[in-house]
């Protein structure tokens, strides 16, 4: 569902598109840590803002990290 809003933010699309891990953080909402499979060797950390169910609110991409590989960590951020 944030696909498209890191595609705009990168200026590129992403033919591959994985999420291979991710962790949780309980906030006035939920934050989502995502490492996701960009294509090759390439990976980008995602952090996705889900607001809490009676604000009806899309997902939102918060913030990325990108130039990640396979082996880095998925840390809070």
């Amino acid at each position: 569902k944030v696909k498209s809003q890191l595609e705009d933010k990168e200026g590129k699309t992403f033919d591959v598109f994985t999420a291979v891990e991710f962790k949780t953080q309980v906030v006035a909402g939920t934050n989502y840590f995502i490492k996701v499979h960009v294509g090759n060797d390439e990976f980008i950390h995602l952090r996705v803002f889900r607001s809490l169910p009676h604000e009806n609110k899309p997902l939102s991409l918060h913030s990325y990290q990108s130039s990640k590989t396979k082996h880095d960590e998925l840390a809070f951020f």
